[in-house]
């Protein structure tokens, strides 16, 4: 609770700064600019509606109906502004603010929505060419055009990112094959804390808050810190521009798949200084289904959400409060079947009676009794202040994950119970230019404090956990090269307690004191600090207009988490007993990356390639006794604990989109990419045949996609209608030590979409319409990355198949009603 006051109290401290320095200082600072101009099309047309907006100060406008426009207030820098509007290609410049500019944008028009600014991974924003890092941008489009039930899946059509999934709804991202608390998750700039540790519930944001978002492949520890080790996923939401009139949008969606409904209402205004935005959804769904398992029973979901932020931004800089609350209710699928006709079957007392589960609760929205509730409260504040000829950013954000596990038809009481409370701090000063460099110096971390709030299930301990991370970065920037670089220190310290239980009236209870005399002792006392080092440099050259060469090298530092460490419980979400392992030691990687892409008028060709060797890699593994059979600590659950090994893993992404002319609103766009990983071993202990490789590795992933593209046709706008074919390879490399993973067959699935905007007669639109459709063909198919391949009670199928399959043929029915409020 001391934690809990404390985090709202950090947040409130921080705001009520902001407004002593805006009503002191800040008010007495004169030196500011204007940007002003005029959008056009490349024949003079004016672009009414086209945006204009420089990232780093967070300020923007929409041209007018003469396509003129002005943004004033801007203090001195240099700084990137971009110009944008719908079905037109985005026009980035760099610009001097030493005085008032005057710049004109000419827009060229291209159906394919291009993002060049990217802010991740770097100090300050830059070009997507510019950025020696391998940096991918998910666009509105991407989003909009996209079947899903969470923005996770959505990313991870992108070559080089994956998800492991857990039905529709529960996804967790994996970057060039490393996942877990190897990816940091951002939103609008602060690190989402939720128990990311674990595999069976996902990243708790509603895709209807992110706009877009950038994902870093590779070692982002020098400006993240300890867990970035494989990457980012940074979520932005959408922007809010000045205007006449505020915006709403109601956006409704129907699934056929597993009957799926959900709804949005999303409003937003600009005043001037002050804007705002609130976004609304609840979405439910049955359970999912598929031609070789039917509908696989307890897969269903209640997810209800809200988001709100409101932004002031004057010429001092800007500060950002945000809110979120999340509120879902997962159903916790276990594979039990009927070993006769295969029929799922439910529990319907606790010992171990079932029967099979009835057509009518397979279609139900109804929550079963078994499922788990997991409900993240965020509050945070972003400020950047001028500071000289440079700024102070400064984030914090608190946020409250509580997480349960219900298993008994019989008593609604939560089995497992925890609460997680996490206050993240980021402070750095990004100097002016110092002739063709910048720097960067800051620091950045969390407090975290974990603790068991009921249940008779203890898969965990209470912990404490403090991060500490001091960085410096450098930018040299000159005409085709930019060099980025840096150094940083992390510092963790782990505290957990020690658990005793006794049976009480039938139920495992903690107990302290004189009372642990006597009692189980399920968790010891555990203390450690954890250091490490880590960093990057690299490069990026633009050879000419048409090709550009990027290379980076970096260090990635990761220290184990409590769960690795001290895990001793039944997981049943995961359906596993999990030990943790004291002995464990920090992960360091060191990773290669190389990169070229060629960019013409009608082409775009791109590659990229990594090598990246770990020491101390973490992962799980299945426990077997000295005769070969599964070590069983708790009946019906198999008993997986975490070692550690060298690992090296090696891949690329490759890609041509073609844009043949004269269709220029036609579109084939290509991508390969692959993942090879191998299994070190340590000094002292080599691999055999069925260790040599790595668990969740994905397989050779193949996408193309035939799109057409249209401005605009009488009442229509914003037309397309697309076609893709994505191809999964079979994956024969898994770690196949005591069976934990096992072969999975390739498959291919046929994906389908169209839609538009229609407007009225005065060209404004009125609803936004579009029929999506994955898996055409309905194929049988499941993902190497998916936990249901292993959930099967009964293996010996007469027709071979084993665990449960992946969703069959889902077509989507999405409309939205924009308006003016």
């Amino acid at each position: 609770m001391k934690h809990t006051y404390g985090g709202l109290a950090a947040v409130m401290l921080l705001v009520t700064f902001n407004l002593f320095y805006y009503n002191t200082v800040a008010q007495k600072t004169t030196s500011t600019y204007s940007l002003s101009g005029k959008v056009t099309d490349n024949l003079g047309v004016p672009l009414q509606g086209a945006s204009i907006y420089v990232p780093d100060l967070r300020r923007g406008t929409i041209a007018d109906a003469e396509g003129k426009f002005v943004i004033t207030g801007l203090p001195a820098g240099n700084y990137y502004v971009e110009a944008s509007f719908a079905g037109y290609k985005t026009q980035v410049l760099p610009l001097n603010f030493d005085k008032s500019l005057q710049v004109d944008f000419k827009l060229e028009i291209s159906v394919t929505e291009d993002k060049e600014i990217v802010i991740t991974g770097v100090s300050q924003a830059t070009t997507l060419k510019r950025n020696p890092l391998p940096v991918v941008n998910v666009s509105r489009q991407l989003i909009q055009q996209s079947l899903t039930t969470n923005i996770i899946n959505v990313i991870a059509s992108v070559p080089g990112v994956a998800a492991v999934t857990t039905g529709p709804n529960v996804a967790k991202p994996f970057i060039r094959g490393l996942g877990f608390n190897r990816v940091v998750t951002l939103f609008d700039g602060i690190r989402l804390e939720g128990q990311q540790w674990g595999d069976e519930h996902g990243v708790e944001i509603d895709e209807n808050t992110v706009d877009r978002a950038e994902v870093v492949k590779g070692p982002a520890s020098l400006l993240y810190g300890s867990d970035a080790l494989a990457g980012v996923v940074n979520l932005f939401p959408a922007q809010v521009l000045p205007s006449d009139k505020g915006k709403g949008n109601v956006a409704l969606e129907y699934q056929t798949n597993n009957n799926q409904l959900e709804g949005t209402v999303n409003l937003a205004k600009n005043t001037g200084p002050f804007s705002w935005s609130l976004v609304g959804t609840q979405k439910i769904a049955a359970d999912y289904q598929n031609k070789v398992d039917g509908r696989v029973y307890n897969t269903g979901f209640n997810q209800s959400s809200l988001f709100f932020q409101s932004t002031l931004n004057k010429s001092w800089g800007f500060s950002r409060i945000g809110a979120s609350f999340l509120n879902l209710l997962q159903e916790i699928p276990d594979g039990n079947r009927d070993s006769a006709s295969r029929k799922f079957l439910k529990p319907v007392s606790d010992d171990d009676e079932f029967e099979i589960v009835s057509k009518k609760e397979l279609r139900s929205y109804k929550i079963s009794p078994v499922h788990q509730l997991v409900r993240h409260i965020t509050l945070y504040n972003s400020t950047s202040l001028r500071a000289g000829s440079g700024r102070v950013l400064a984030g914090i954000g608190w946020q409250k994950n509580i997480r349960k596990e219900f298993e008994s038809v019989e008593e609604q009481e939560a089995e497992l119970s925890l609460g997680l409370s996490t206050l993240t701090y980021d402070v750095k000063y990004l100097s002016g230019r110092l002739g063709d460099i910048r720097l960067t110096g800051g620091v950045n971390g969390l407090l975290q404090n974990n603790r068991i709030t009921g249940g008779e299930e203890f898969l965990i301990p209470e912990f404490r956990q403090f991060d500490l991370g001091p960085f410096l970065f450098a930018r040299y920037n000159r005409e085709k090269l930019q060099i980025d670089g840096g150094i940083r220190m992390d510092f963790r310290h782990v505290n957990a307690d020690a658990l005793y239980v006794k049976e009480v009236d039938g139920e495992e209870v903690p107990v302290t004191g004189i009372d642990t005399v006597g009692a189980e002792r399920l968790f010891a006392n555990y203390s450690n600090n954890f250091t490490g080092l880590s960093g990057s440099i690299g490069f990026s050259y633009r050879v000419d207009e048409k090709w550009n060469l990027k290379l980076n090298v970096a260090r990635g530092f990761r220290a184990p988490n409590i769960p690795e460490i001290t895990s001793n419980g039944i997981h049943a979400g995961s359906r596993i007993y999990q030990l943790g392992n004291s002995n464990l030691k920090p992960e360091f990687s060191f990773q290669q990356d190389l990169g070229v892409t060629y960019s013409a008028e009608h082409v775009t060709i791109g590659a990229d390639i990594f090598n990246n060797q770990i020491q101390n890699y973490i992962f799980n593994t299945k426990l077997v006794n000295a005769a070969g059979e599964d070590t069983v600590v708790v009946p019906g659950y198999e008993t997986f604990r975490y070692t550690a090994s060298r690992a090296h893993l090696w891949g690329g992404e490759f890609l041509i989109d073609l844009h043949p002319h004269p269709l220029d609103w036609l579109h084939f766009e290509n991508s390969f990419s692959f993942i090879l990983a191998r299994n070190l071993g340590t000094k002292t202990h080599g691999v055999n045949a069925e260790e040599k490789y790595l668990p969740f590795i994905p397989p050779l992933h193949g996408k193309s996609e035939l799109r057409a593209s249209f401005r605009e046709w009488k009442q229509l706008e914003n037309i397309f209608i697309k076609l893709q074919l994505e191809l999964f390879a079979a994956q024969n490399r898994f770690y196949a030590m005591n069976a934990t993973e096992s072969r999975t067959a390739g498959y291919q699935l046929l994906n389908f979409g169209v839609g538009a905007g229609i407007i009225n007669k005065k060209g404004v639109t009125v609803l936004n319409l579009s029929l999506l459709c994955n898996n055409v063909l309905n194929a049988a198919y499941q993902s190497h990355l998916s936990r249901l391949k292993y959930f099967e009670e009964y293996p010996d199928h007469p027709g071979g198949r084993y665990g449960i399959y992946g969703m069959g043929r889902n077509v989507s029915l999405k409309l939205s009603v924009p308006f003016n409020i």
